[in-house]
């Protein structure tokens, strides 16, 4: 009688009755049915293989530049890509990782409605402990790296006394940590201000990229282990986080609806970007002989990344489920645990390190000019993709 009286035409969606007789308002929906495949196999095959090789590319591109000199790539050319790709960086922590984690498992999503996660706003408090984590790794690495090398430090009393007996030159290895884009290290006995006057009239006219500037990152040198050491901890973190973006980007690649002909080309584009943020990055860290390996093997990393996933995606069509309970949970932590590893990045590996702290900066208003633009249009470009993906 009850199944007679139903009216498949004035179904209240906002709205339940209990079993008390309580109308109690539905606040929030979880899919709890199968997900929107619907067919295309062959064209999310090509995805694979089309995110693989431009991904690859991308990412590849700023490590052949530094380091296959024979190839010649204009300056700005590799410019370009390095702070293009900072931006991206820095557009993918808020945009595709941070605004997502506060729609999965924020306080108005239904994860964060219910039990303990409505105790706390977690997508931030996720991306803040993350952040001083990698923060706590980098400044170990450091320390372990100046104590390893008995490097000098800037005296404090030194920069606002007279007092003669307190020492006023130093040797840091805050150059290693970002390109020197004007020359190479500085000896220990040579003033950093001195250096970067000299190698800016040397270098700033350079057309091409195979110039002295990139010597530091060959051969097994002072200089070349101590950037390696002081690096490659806070890449592979970052790489860490990125190649989790780009597993759950795969999988809802993989098994989406009627999106997928948007989706395809946006995350084409999403993946190059991202790419050549992780390459630019990559290119600038000093690997000793014994690891020259070890860049191509990270490039192709995060080029397998997506495919795979994509792959993987295809292979469970049928029972993933990307709008489930549990996926939210493990893609909301996931999301907002990088965010906060690529904030960081972005911000003081990528941009103080290299504009503000960087005492081997060039001199050129022309080249410093292109290098802001870069960024900020890396920053803008990738910004607007968050519409679609």
């Amino acid at each position: 009688m009850a199944d007679a009286e139903f009216n498949p035409d004035s179904v209240n969606l906002t709205a339940i009755v209990d079993q008390d007789g309580d109308i109690r308002d539905i606040i929030c929906f979880l899919n709890a049915g199968d997900n929107d495949y619907n067919g295309q196999l062959g064209a999310r095959v090509s995805a694979l293989f089309v995110i693989l090789v431009i991904s690859s590319a991308a990412t590849l591109f700023p490590v052949l530049a530094t380091r296959v000199r024979r190839l010649r790539i204009p300056l700005y050319v590799y410019l370009f890509a390095r702070y293009f790709g900072s931006g991206v960086i820095i557009a993918t922590a808020f945009i595709h990782l941070l605004d997502p984690a506060y729609e999965e498992i924020g306080p108005a999503s239904c994860v964060g409605l219910t039990s303990g996660w409505a105790e706390y706003t977690w997508p931030p408090a996720l991306a803040l402990t993350s952040a001083m984590l990698i923060f706590l790794l980098d400044f170990l690495a450091e320390y372990y790296v100046e104590r390893k090398y008995k490097l000098a430090h800037v005296e404090v009393e030194g920069t606002i006394t007279s007092d003669p007996t307190v020492p006023h030159t130093h040797h840091g290895h805050q150059g290693l940590h970002s390109a020197d884009q004007d020359g190479p290290i500085p000896p220990l006995n040579q003033k950093p201000e001195e250096h970067s006057h000299a190698s800016s009239d040397k270098f700033a006219s350079s057309d091409n990229l195979d110039v002295e500037e990139l010597k530091h990152l060959d051969g097994e040198s002072k200089e070349s282990v101590m950037g390696f050491e002081s690096q490659i901890a806070a890449f592979l973190i970052l790489e860490f986080g990125v190649i989790f973006h780009s597993v759950i980007i795969g999988l809802n690649l993989g098994v989406v609806g009627d999106e997928f002909k948007t989706l395809y080309p946006v995350i084409v584009f999403h993946q190059a970007f991202e790419g050549l943020g992780i390459g630019a990055r990559l290119s600038v860290i000093p690997f000793p002989k014994r690891l020259k390996w070890m860049p191509w093997a990270l490039c192709l990393a995060y080029g397998l990344t997506t495919p795979i996933a994509i792959a993987i995606g295809l292979g469970v069509r049928t029972t993933y489920n990307s709008g489930s309970f549990t996926a939210n949970v493990v893609s909301g932590v996931l999301d907002a645990i990088s965010a906060g590893i690529l904030i960081y990045t972005g911000f003081v590996e990528m941009i103080a390190r290299d504009f503000l702290f960087n005492p081997h900066r060039t001199q050129d208003k022309k080249r410093l000019t292109f290098m802001l633009v870069s960024l900020y249009l890396g920053i803008i470009i990738m910004a607007l993709l968050g519409k679609w993906a």
